[in-house]
């Protein structure tokens, strides 16, 4: 696990260079998201470069699509593709690594970042699962400003109808979106009550980026039968530096130099803390 824990911070490295060299990027949210994508790209899912084209596979959908530098250090990491093109193409004229998910990258389900429509995809995933007899499990990120949009609910509804155990959501709850904080923008209230209104199993991460709470709310949800599970990850935006953390002018921003050589350091620090215990 400590290993796990010194890789989401290597990975929130690599997404640092990748928002410099592409002078473009939604580094809060990337930096909420990693841990999350850490834990489940490489403990949880069955998937992998070499199993991408197997019906079988699990799928994974980033509906918070904005967020793709994490996505990509985390595919590059996983070796869908090599690290030094995405950083050194990402959102640059012709380059395949786009703002958004791609899926003609490899290793990507599906176009993504209209937000609202990840969770209603990844339901038609789970359903069409259940109606093959296969044994697969579906994943989703959103963001919780996202979670304004209705199309989440009637996802949420039909989740629940279907009684769709193989799916699991993920909710990054950092409580900040680009127009500020999200109890201003549209309320949320108690997000665990109305999950459990739609019929799903519930399962609050008091520190959504701990990969010791995620890794067992994963494996609860794994257990969960007859319905879907949702994870409301209590997440801090901008996660890995003071500079960052919990500043809504991070939503979309590429770090000056001095903010660079900042958000560095302190990343290194958290990396070697994380390796040492």
């Amino acid at each position: 696990m400590e290993n796990l824990k010194a890789l989401a911070y290597k990975l929130r490295e690599t997404v640092i260079d990748v928002i410099v060299e592409g002078k473009a990027g939604h580094t809060g949210g990337d930096m909420s998201v990693i841990d999350i994508l850490t834990e489940l790209y490489f403990r949880q899912m069955n998937i992998s470069p070499e199993n991408q084209d197997d019906p079988d596979r699990d799928k994974f959908v980033m509906s918070k699509g904005h967020s793709v530098e994490a996505y990509y250090a985390v595919l590059a990491e996983k070796g869908f593709f090599e690290k030094e093109e995405l950083v050194s193409t990402f959102s640059k004229f012709g380059s395949k690594f786009i703002g958004h998910p791609n899926n003609k990258i490899p290793g990507v389900e599906m176009n993504s970042g209209s937000l609202g429509h990840g969770l209603p995809v990844s339901v038609g995933m789970a359903l069409a699962g259940k109606m093959n007899g296969q044994d697969y499990r579906v994943y989703t990120v959103m963001g919780d400003g996202e979670l304004a949009e209705g199309s989440v609910w009637e996802g949420f509804m039909s989740g629940s109808h279907y009684k769709l155990d193989n799916l699991c959501a993920v909710v990054d709850r950092n409580r900040l979106q680009i127009s500020g904080g999200t109890e201003d923008v549209m309320a949320h209230d108690d997000l665990y009550q109305r999950f459990a209104a739609f019929g799903w199993n519930v399962i609050d991460v008091a520190d959504g980026n701990d990969i010791d709470q995620l890794h067992e709310a994963f494996e609860e949800a794994k257990a969960v039968k007859g319905k879907p599970t949702v994870l409301i990850a209590n997440t801090v935006k901008g996660k890995g530096s003071p500079v960052m953390e919990n500043k809504v002018n991070w939503h979309h921003r590429v770090p000056n130099a001095e903010e660079l050589a900042q958000i560095r350091k302190d990343l290194a620090e958290r990396k070697e803390a994380a390796l040492h215990g």
